[in-house]
């Protein structure tokens, strides 16, 4: 851990600590110890986000910072404090430096550039330490001379606007996440649904009780049998990816790294008491899972896999339904449905939530072509996308 204290005295508006010091964390061990400020921002900011937790950045250092020899990777973490010491941010980012013909290209990304594994990058702050915390941040990054660009993304509309009182940023179109708020009950939950999905619904329970069918829903709440679970879920979620249909469901498992991820952080979550893995069983098969997350007083659904022999039932709608109705009866308040707006997700009528994105160039003539030609390149569009996909741009690989 390399402790580099910086104190910043913070704009009209903060809370009444109005210094905060910068302290830089750069190794795996250091991350490791920042486990009680997790534990205290978790607190105070009410995130109900999986990607936030500590067990989830441990982690991702453990099996995602990449070996390729072209590209290093290495963390750094920004942790924020007040006058007392009480911890107000961190900013988890990962430093990745690779070549692009003759050209060094250095990039400070948040943690989670992996193959759709983390799907929501943020960052944890204290509300009303926004515009301390990126004022101290910029500060910090401008002693550092040699990124090209940071990409800011998961970020709150309060800490944007106070990212750009300080920088060159370039806003990018906002990461859509989509939530339900629950009902005291099911049957109040149901009736405010549309008639589609209330019909479908229908059509789940009766086809199943038609061919007499019995289902019941089961849900792994910790280490007993969260091994075991998992093994049937990535079955399951190959099945889902190799079955043929209009929407295509990638395996995003497929690789080693991937999967001794999900391992390693639902042993953790399962420790923690976060994690849910829900299995619908119709007599002693398990036709459909998927795996939930519980942070704070919300319900994450992550990724999901199914028997497609059992697809005439919709058995999905069918677990997604269950799980909704274990959600309720927890007393959550709300269930995430996750990014991207697929119709199995929209029919449901979430509440949409946006985490804003942008990115930030150092302002020198090469860092603004390089930052300017990975946007492209990201977008498939231009001469500078083409150069970046054809001439020996160094890339992450997932083995």
């Amino acid at each position: 851990m390399l402790a580099l204290m910086t104190e910043i005295m913070a704009p009209d508006g903060s809370p009444p600590q109005t210094a905060v010091t910068i302290e830089t964390v750069t190794t795996v061990a250091g991350v490791a110890a920042l486990r009680p400020c997790y534990e205290r921002l978790q607190g105070v900011t009410g995130n109900s986000l999986p990607f936030a937790l500590h067990e989830w950045h441990l982690a991702w250092c453990h099996h995602f910072l990449n070996c390729n020899p072209r590209i290093r990777d290495e963390p750094l973490f920004y942790v924020l404090r007040d006058s007392a010491g009480d911890c107000v941010a961190i900013l988890p980012f990962i430093v990745s430096r690779r070549r692009v013909g003759p050209f060094k290209i250095v990039s400070i990304n948040p943690l989670g550039a992996d193959p759709a594994i983390t799907e929501i990058r943020t960052p944890l702050i204290h509300p009303g330490y926004e515009r301390a915390v990126a004022r101290a941040v910029q500060q910090e990054l401008a002693k550092i001379d040699y990124w090209d660009w940071v990409h800011w993304t998961g970020i709150s509309a309060a800490f944007a606007a106070a990212l750009a009182m300080g920088g060159r940023l370039h806003s990018q179109p906002a990461l859509s996440d989509y939530v339900l708020d629950m009902t005291p009950t099911w049957d109040e939950f149901r009736g405010g649904l549309k008639r589609n999905i209330r019909e479908s619904l229908r059509h789940c329970y009766n086809s199943l009780k038609r061919d007499n069918h019995r289902f019941e829903l089961h849900v792994i709440e910790d280490l007993a049998g969260f091994r075991s679970g998992l093994d049937r879920f990535l079955d399951l979620h190959v099945m889902r990816a190799d079955y043929n249909t209009a929407v295509v469901h990638p395996n995003r498992f497929a690789s080693q790294v991937a999967r001794d991820f999900l391992y390693e952080v639902c042993e953790g979550l399962a420790k923690r008491g976060a994690l849910r893995l829900f299995q619908l069983k119709i007599g002693s098969e398990i036709v459909a899972m998927r795996i939930g997350f519980v942070v704070g007083d919300s319900l994450y659904l992550y990724y999901s896999g199914f028997d497609p022999a059992w697809s005439r039932y919709s058995v999905m709608t069918t677990t997604v339904a269950e799980t909704i109705k274990y959600a309720i009866t927890q007393g959550l308040k709300t269930v995430n449905l996750s990014p991207t707006p697929d119709v199995s997700k929209m029919r449901w009528s979430p509440r949409q939530v946006d985490y804003a994105s942008a990115y930030q160039h150092d302002g020198r003539v090469r860092s603004r072509w390089a930052c300017q030609a990975y946007m492209r390149a990201r977008s498939g569009k231009g001469l500078q996308s083409w150069f970046l996909r054809n001439f020996n741009m160094a890339r992450h690989t997932w083995r």
